[in-house]
């Protein structure tokens, strides 16, 4: 029994060693200038992941692993669809809808994703300095995608997903696939969580190819998490954040969560006046995030979440994403 044990936990760390070799190997080398398809690093889908400062990898599941790292689905028991909405700057919206299936050991799931800005909202003008003259929307980028995960040996949770990126920004118009692959390594009861993954693994002139990799510690009333990731495009960027549980059975209602983090992105300007980040203190910071989620398992017999995320950007604005799910 001890030697198929040991067996055992050297095939998981061989399995999840190769995993981040392989990530090493087919992902981003640093290039001059900037990827296209840089909408792809938003975070659309999963809020609870932008108000932990981006710190997700190890922490993925459910619906919004889809728009993280596809091993999070991997341990899904129950079919959930999530939809979201983020309201960015200067009048961009970003909407997704994720659904994920259990098939036996294995977990199927799709996505579907619209960035869209009216060209009525649209302030630019051609080469020559005329404005362009827009009907419609003028910014239109679509992904679709469908992930596949799976756990090995009770605790190697593996997933990858396979995109199709439509992008149209102004006529501008490119069209590309890109893949997304990783892995959680959960130790000791899921209390302490390894995540790596390959994100928008392709073209690196065309999409914002990137390694992440991060940890997390989870305990019943909170759960602290980090994260680096390394684009393509950028210098090597971290992240951190704080969740702080309210359980289900201390309510009776509902389990809650209060999210903070920090993500060492570039600051943005002051923050106008009247703006919510001014309101509260974080006007002269792009670098502090907020939300909140809860989940209830009782809801007319179904599991019905709710993730809100804020992110404060100086002069830019303030974007906010909110994303519901249900579980049957």
């Amino acid at each position: 029994m001890k030697n198929n044990k040991y067996i055992k936990v050297l095939t998981i760390v061989t399995i999840f060693s190769l995993l981040g070799v392989w990530v090493e190997a087919a992902g981003p080398y640093k290039r001059a200038g900037t990827s296209a398809s840089a909408f792809l690093k938003l975070g659309t889908g999963a809020p609870e992941a932008q108000a932990l400062g981006n710190a997700y990898t190890a922490l993925s599941s459910g619906a919004q692993a889809l728009f993280w790292n596809p091993a999070g689905i991997a341990t899904s028991t129950s079919r959930e669809i999530q939809v979201s909405h983020m309201q960015w700057f200067e009048g961009v919206g970003d909407s997704a809808v994720g659904y994920i299936q259990p098939i036996g050991k294995t977990v199927l799931g799709v996505s579907l994703r619209y960035m869209r800005l009216s060209g009525d909202d649209l302030n630019a003008r051609d080469p020559e300095g005329i404005p362009y003259n827009i009907t419609g929307d003028a910014i239109r980028d679509f992904v679709a995608t469908v992930s596949l995960g799976r756990t090995f040996f009770g605790v190697l949770d593996i997933g990858g997903t396979a995109k199709y990126i439509n992008e149209d920004n102004v006529g501008v118009k490119h069209i590309n696939p890109a893949f997304d692959i990783g892995g959680k390594l959960r130790i000791s009861n899921n209390r302490f969580v390894i995540g790596v993954m390959g994100q928008n693994l392709g073209d690196p002139d065309e999409v914002p190819s990137a390694i992440r990799g991060g940890a997390a510690i989870n305990t019943k009333y909170f759960t602290v998490s980090g994260e680096i990731v390394d684009y393509v495009d950028d210098k090597l960027r971290y992240g951190v954040g704080l969740a702080i549980h309210i359980p289900e059975d201390l309510v009776q209602v509902a389990s809650f969560d209060i999210r903070v983090g920090y993500y060492n992105r570039e600051n943005t300007g002051w923050a106008e006046d009247g703006d919510i980040a001014e309101k509260i203190g974080l006007e002269t910071t792009s670098k502090v995030t907020l939300g909140f989620g809860f989940y209830s398992s009782e809801v007319f017999g179904y599991g019905l979440g709710l993730d809100y995320a804020m992110m404060p950007s100086g002069a830019l604005g303030t974007a906010h994403q909110l994303a519901v799910r249900l579980q049957f």
